[in-house]
């Protein structure tokens, strides 16, 4: 047949059979995925800091607004936010992030109390979920079953395979990357009144950080007036513990201690350990201690009795930004720690979420925090005036930011309960723009958690469980047979069927029946349960006679012991008649 010759109907046959046969390579439009995970908002970033300056511009001239938006859109190429990833793994506010340091692995923590652990490797663009889920609470060395909010986790910066966790306890925990709980420091007795002798935390953590040279050492801060330090390889007491007394706190001396932060210069020098408390004050120590006296303390530095729950250092170890619970932001020098260099006004969160940060970017010359509406404000470290404003996640107040050093990646957790990684494919690398260059994964019934059952978190209650059976299994042979046990065995018990074996029945002694002979053997005394008493106590007469070893007293008075004689019914009946008293 000449193939001119084929119908409309042969060409849609033609196209329904397949052009090749066997294993087809899956193959991903790289391109087409990127430019899907564009964010459709950007183009809606609005340089504030630009326009304010520029504000007696003469707005209808059409020009000058073309040439700003170009503008506008070269400068938005200066950092990481032209395209997203969204991981929606939580059920309420995400109020922490960390990455590890080489940006492979991303764990959040949230206030429906649970670790988040996602490997960026694993996820596809059609598969971007946790790969597992930790309640730092409910561990097996904790009492309560009771679980709490996570405040804060954060990667040791030197080892991988560490994370501290902060939750709404007095103990901190230290965890695997995995996700298993390594070490969980001790709680401090409650009824001293002295804090510098307990051993640990007597109330709540709020926050915690690693120390930046030291691998092993990490520090807490707690609402009992007290920064601890902790070694990780000693769990029993904190290595040093720093009081402050608060003196707006009048006669008792305590406040809570609402943020922490540890800094070290990268060109070298001195280290230096920053706290805020909720007296509004801030207290700078030297990180290497002696923690006697502070170096330096603001008193009045934020308004009494807000939550100042934003504190970081720059990289080169001279600025310290604060965001406070009274609507401000300042920028601090450590060198001349009196009095702000800059202070800005920025609606504060910290009231409804005390774990809302601000963080330097890893080169130090920008400054990320979110708002009250969703927006992503990158500030300039100068003038504390917005560099960029870009919406992350509109009417859901924006939590926790993180600006990762190796992926150049910006990574966000809302009120809303949504992660959202931020990327330029041109600026950054690994993480999100990994995941987007993969090919999809096509979709399993597993990978829905509502249609499959997790055996780890035990059976159903309409499961029937048979026993011997594999857990799941739900045949009606297998229900019938838990329903009615007896069916198929014999009275003795055995099995009808002869290709069955018997199966002996379970003794205390062992798994099944014992013999004669091992009863007899290993068994004490298992040879006069069949013994005669009367053939027993007789075999010994004629040693008694001939040996009085405890008669030997009375030899001569002793009178003679005259055993019965069975009679002649007793013999044919084999058992002992009992008289009748009379």
């Amino acid at each position: 047949m000449d193939p001119d010759e084929f119908t409309v109907e042969d060409e849609s046959m033609r196209n329904f059979f397949p052009t090749s046969f066997g294993k087809q390579a899956v193959t991903a439009n790289i391109q087409a995925q990127i430019d899907q995970s564009k964010r459709k908002t950007v183009n809606e970033s609005k340089r504030l800091a630009a326009k304010s300056s520029e504000s007696d511009r003469d707005e209808d001239d059409e020009d000058d607004e073309d040439d700003e938006d170009d503008d506008d859109s070269d400068e938005e190429d200066e950092f990481p936010v032209s395209h997203e990833l969204l991981i929606k793994t939580h059920d309420r506010a995400v109020t922490s992030i960390s990455l590890d340091p080489s940006g492979s692995r991303l764990v959040t923590g949230s206030n429906d109390c649970t670790l988040k652990l996602h490997d960026f490797a694993a996820m596809t663009p059609t598969t971007v979920r946790a790969f597992k889920s930790v309640d730092p609470s409910t561990t097996k060395s904790s009492a309560s079953s009771e679980t709490h909010p996570i405040n804060q986790v954060i990667f040791n910066p030197h080892a991988a395979n560490q994370m501290l966790v902060v939750t709404a306890l007095p103990q901190a925990k230290i965890f695997s990357r995995d996700g298993d709980l390594i070490t969980e420091f001790v709680k401090g007795d409650m009824y001293l009144r002295d804090m510098n002798n307990t051993k640990g935390h007597i109330s709540e953590i709020t926050s915690g950080t690693w120390h930046p040279t030291n691998r092993d050492l990490c520090v807490t801060a707690g609402t009992d007036s007290t920064l601890r330090i902790w070694d990780v390889n000693n769990k029993r007491s904190q290595k040093d513990v720093i009081v402050h007394k608060s003196r707006a706190a009048g006669s008792a001396g305590r406040t809570r201690m609402t943020a922490v932060a540890w800094g070290s210069p990268i060109q070298g020098g001195n280290n230096i350990l920053v706290a805020a408390a909720l007296d509004g004050s801030i207290v700078m120590w030297s990180g290497e201690g002696p923690y006697h006296r502070p170096a330096a303390e603001i008193r009045d530095a934020h308004t009494k009795d807000t939550w100042t729950g934003g504190l970081d250092i720059s990289a080169d170890g001279r600025l310290v930004i604060t965001r406070g619970g009274d609507d401000t932001i300042k920028l601090w020098d450590t060198r001349k720690f009196k009095s702000p260099i800059t202070t800005v006004s920025h609606l504060s969160t910290s009231s409804q979420y005390p774990t809302t940060n601000i963080r330097f970017s890893p080169t130090g010359s920008s400054i990320i925090t979110g708002s009250a509406t969703g927006h992503l404000h990158i500030l300039n470290p100068a003038t504390l005036r917005p560099e960029l404003v870009t919406p992350i996640t509109l009417g859901s107040p924006l939590i926790s930011v993180l600006w990762h050093e190796k992926l150049n990646q910006i990574i966000t957790g809302s009120a809303n309960a949504e992660t959202h990684v931020l990327y330029n494919p041109n600026l950054s690398t690994g993480g999100a723009k990994t995941v987007m260059t993969k090919a999809p994964k096509r979709r399993h019934i597993d990978d829905n958690p509502n249609l499959t059952m997790d055996l780890t978190e035990g059976l159903s209650g309409d499961a029937i469980i048979t026993p011997g059976g594999l857990p799941g299994t739900n045949t009606a042979a297998t229900s019938f047979a838990a329903r009615h046990p007896n069916v198929g065995l014999t009275a003795s018990g055995r099995s009808r069927d002869p290709r069955r074996p018997h199966i002996p029945a379970t003794t205390p002694f062992a798994k099944s029946q014992p013999d004669e002979k091992h009863i007899r053997e290993h068994i004490p005394l298992s040879s006069m349960r069949d013994e005669d008493p009367r053939e027993a106590l007789l075999k010994y007469a004629e040693k008694a006679k001939n040996d009085p070893l405890f008669t030997n007293a009375w030899k001569d008075t002793q009178p003679k012991t005259i055993y019965a004689e069975l009679s002649d019914d007793e013999e044919e009946d084999g058992r002992e008649v009992k008289k009748i008293k009379r």
